[in-house]
């Protein structure tokens, strides 16, 4: 109750939707939507992208036959606070879900119940919906779990931890756990991934005749590095030099969340973003097979930076591209993803460097289905770029917090880019930087101590935008309040 009346009751100054009733789907032609977001993906691990070791054609296509965004980031620098900025149109300076917090015996902590989410704006307007890869929101049986949250049909990973291993014991088909046995005991029986992509594709067939929203929240090409011997890896095997990573191939962690050993993780990993890529491929010639796609919004993101984890080498691949940083960091390496979007015949083919967020995304299918809402948002609606009808409106800045590694924030406004870092330690350990992104995309010019009055101005807008929530603390203060209490 507490943290409902925090999200409810505090976050003003940001843009409201008044409450009206939405015209049933089935009643009108409105576009199905399938939403795609890759997971710990870089900005330059696609060849649309500058990618140059391996090709993502069938991005590529979408890319080519759509919006491709330049200047897109996601909710924060990890999975599940990313994906709840996602859900909910609110920055991780407001959302209910700030970081990866574990409970036991699997899965994290909730999405309250009741909060205003993208699933809840298509279950308004009259669409199925469909879950179908790696949640995270919230644990089996609790208030945040994907049937108590709009979700009509889910099946795979709730709890993110457990979906490091691609080779799991178990997953979940809405609230009935599904048992892998043939992965039992070390074995590799079923490639998760593949399992839950015909399960998507299979939500697809069934829902032909309804409109529906598909998300599908890959877990690749997150670590473990792991892939089928198929003919895919067969295509990257003896292509790149290789050092062979150590992990964990027994013990409790094994399939727990440890990473298994890789003899070759650069093709392996190049492999892992082919098959996801293949993925996208098949998803669209189902919706092309049924007659679907010219009448369907196809998006396609990441959840954050690329990652280190398991033998992954984003140097190598050049994963960030020209940006700092990777997963965990609030530089543009750790927030600025891919972002795609394809509906034929509406959506102006070409590159975008319009700034937006995964928190505009709530307020963008709210005006899609024409479901308005009272609860208060981060984000704006999109639709006027995408379309091409009206005036856009656009941000006046963007917040960033993350609650490990000493804590860390970030506001962009315009050009400038303010970081704080150590935030959780106090003002004598705090370290403050300000880049100008125009001319120092990679953040390399620290500008700080040149613009005092800029750092001054961009930090109080960051102050603002930091709303204190006891799940949550942040500040070294709040850290010791929360321990108080």
């Amino acid at each position: 109750m507490k943290q409902a009346l925090l999200w409810s009751g505090v976050l003003t100054g940001m843009g409201c939707m008044q409450a009206n009733a939405a015209v049933p789907a089935k009643e009108k032609k409105v576009p199905n939507v399938v939403f795609i977001i890759a997971d710990d993906l870089g900005y330059g691990d696609l060849s649309c992208y500058g990618q140059e070791k391996f090709q993502t054609p069938n991005i590529d296509r979408l890319a080519a036959e759509g919006m491709r965004f330049t200047q897109c980031y996601s909710g924060t620098t990890v999975s599940a606070p990313s994906r709840a900025c996602l859900m909910t149109g609110l920055h991780s300076g407001h959302a209910p879900i700030r970081g990866n917090k574990e409970v036991q015996p699997e899965g994290q902590m909730s999405l309250p119940a009741g909060i205003p989410s993208i699933f809840q704006v298509f279950k308004n307007a009259g669409y199925v919906t469909g879950c179908f890869g790696k949640w995270g929101l919230g644990a089996p049986g609790a208030e945040g779990e994907p049937g108590k949250q709009g979700v009509d049909h889910f099946f795979g990973y709730n709890c993110q931890l457990l979906a490091h291993n691609y080779y799991a014991d178990h997953l979940w088909e809405n609230e009935k756990r599904v048992e892998l046995t043939d992965n039992d005991n070390g074995a590799y029986g079923t490639y998760t991934q593949d399992l839950i992509q015909e399960k998507g594709l299979q939500f697809l067939e069934n829902n032909k005749d309804n409109p529906f929203f598909l998300f599908l929240p890959y877990v690749l090409p997150h670590a473990e590095l792991i892939v089928p011997e198929d003919s895919i890896i067969q295509k990257f095997r003896g292509k790149y030099p290789e050092v062979p990573f150590n992990g964990c191939d027994s013990g409790p962690a094994f399939r727990k969340g440890g990473y298994c050993s890789q003899k070759e993780p650069h093709a392996t990993f190049a492999a892992m973003i082919y098959r996801l890529d293949v993925y996208v491929g098949q998803v669209v010639a189902k919706l092309k097979e049924l007659g679907l796609y010219d009448n369907t919004i196809l998006v396609f993101c990441s959840d954050n930076g690329p990652h280190m984890e398991g033998g992954a080498d984003p140097d190598f691949f050049n994963s960030n591209g020209i940006y700092r940083g990777y997963k965990r960091d609030v530089y543009e390496g750790g927030i600025r993803v891919p972002f795609i979007v394809v509906w034929p015949g509406v959506v102006q083919q070409g590159e975008t460097d319009f700034m937006c967020s995964f928190w505009d995304m709530l307020p963008t299918f709210a005006q899609l289905t024409g479901v308005k809402m009272k609860d208060r948002v981060d984000g704006i609606s999109l639709m006027p770029l995408l379309t091409g009808k009206g005036k856009q409106q656009e941000h006046d800045h963007f917040y960033f917090e993350f609650h490990e590694g000493g804590g860390r924030q970030a506001l962009r406004q315009g050009n400038w880019k303010l970081v704080r870092l150590r935030v959780s330690q106090g003002e004598d350990q705090l370290k403050t930087e300000l880049y100008n992104l125009a001319a120092d995309p990679s953040e390399v010019h620290d500008l700080a101590a040149e613009y005092p009055e800029k750092v001054q101005e961009l930090l109080t807008l960051l102050k603002q935008e930091h709303v204190y929530d006891p799940n949550w603390p942040l500040l070294k203060e709040e850290i010791e309040k929360a321990k108080q209490k």
